[in-house]
């Protein structure tokens, strides 16, 4: 009987080495050297993903990873991006994964900011390059197709606002969600043109393409916000009595699209032949020059009724506006005055 109880202790010690091994693989926290950013990919088999875990540092062993799925707690594991930043075990690890706690980064987009700035956003945050953000914003202009039959691309329809994004999602995803809360914005406005609006039909005479193209260029004037519908009236005028808008963040624009901007506007500016040129061709631009927020598009929607058809800034966040050419001459007077001091 010597040899069963040999075996018996070989067994023993065979599971106590086993249960120790879980223990130190399961149980354990495992310390990252540093924070860690695994990006887990939706296709990914279980394997792959414990492999890219144990290679971060995050769990201690791909096996009893596996092992513990598998046997276990055989459930689906989502896909996204990670962040650990502290110890944890792998079985902490593993109802992570499950939950899909996955890291979010973050995407400002200020009112007025226009495709070039967001696409410079979206690739500060970390997920992907913003010449891609760009194509998706070109190619994808069928998205609001229905809205604005004209629309070359989805400037003016990015809504500004706070967006968490993982780094899963397409850029085709980041502006499908940046344009669905515009459409939802602007149905909550009265604004679309296709009835789904929150306080009623659509106002006769609606041009969606022109309005949002108008609300743009108010938008990068002023970020006083009681000035909008002034500024709105000023152009409104200028347009009902065929004069030049002359409004100089459309040439700003302009000089984006040609690559060759600088924040600055020079006389070459002034004498191109680009579309975006509002002092050369009469009427609004091609299209929207920036994305503008509620304000900017209630403006545009009911511009102030005034006599005035000029304004310039008074040099503290703020403008004057006139009636004549005189009278604007002298506020620019005073404006350089101001900014000479």
């Amino acid at each position: 009987m010597d040899w069963v109880r040999s075996l018996l202790k070989l067994a023993l010690l065979a599971v106590a080495a086993l249960a120790l091994w879980l223990a130190w693989g399961l149980l354990l926290p495992a310390q990252p050297g540093q924070e860690q950013l695994v990006l887990l990919r939706p296709g990914w088999s279980t394997r792959r993903i414990a492999a890219e875990l144990s290679n971060a540092g995050v769990i201690r062993s791909s096996s009893t990873f596996l092992l513990y799925h598998y046997v276990i707690k055989p459930r689906s594991l989502k896909a996204g991006e990670y962040k650990f930043d502290h110890a944890a075990n792998a079985l902490q690890i593993h109802a992570r994964l499950v939950r899909g706690d996955i890291f979010k980064r973050t995407v400002v987009v200020p009112e007025g900011f226009n495709m070039f700035e967001i696409a410079a956003a979206v690739e500060n945050a970390g997920l992907g390059p913003g010449s891609e953000f760009l194509k998706a914003a070109i190619a994808n202009a069928t998205m609001v197709r229905d809205l604005d039959p004209q629309a070359k691309s989805l400037e003016g329809y990015l809504f500004p606002a706070t967006y968490e994004f993982s780094r899963i999602e397409s850029m085709t995803d980041i502006v499908g969600v940046m344009v669905h809360r515009f459409r939802r914005e602007a149905g909550d406005l009265g604004l679309l043109p296709t009835g789904n609006n929150a306080h009623g039909p659509t106002p006769p005479g609606t041009d969606l393409h022109d309005l949002v193209t108008l609300a743009s260029i108010v938008e990068k004037e002023t970020a006083a916000p009681e000035e909008r519908p002034l500024v709105a009236g000023v152009y409104s005028n200028r347009l009902a009595k065929g004069m030049a808008l002359d409004a100089d963040p459309c040439l700003l624009y302009a000089a984006r699209l040609a690559g060759h901007y600088d924040g600055a506007i020079y006389r070459s500016d002034l004498q191109s032949d680009s579309p975006y040129n509002t002092y050369k061709h009469s009427g609004l631009p091609p299209g929207p020059i920036a994305n503008p927020g509620r304000e900017a598009l209630k403006a545009a929607r009911n511009p102030a009724a005034s006599p005035y058809l000029y304004f310039v800034s008074d040099g503290n966040g703020h403008h004057r506006f006139s009636r004549t050419l005189n009278e604007h001459f002298h506020n620019v007077a005073l404006y350089r005055r101001a900014v000479a001091r």
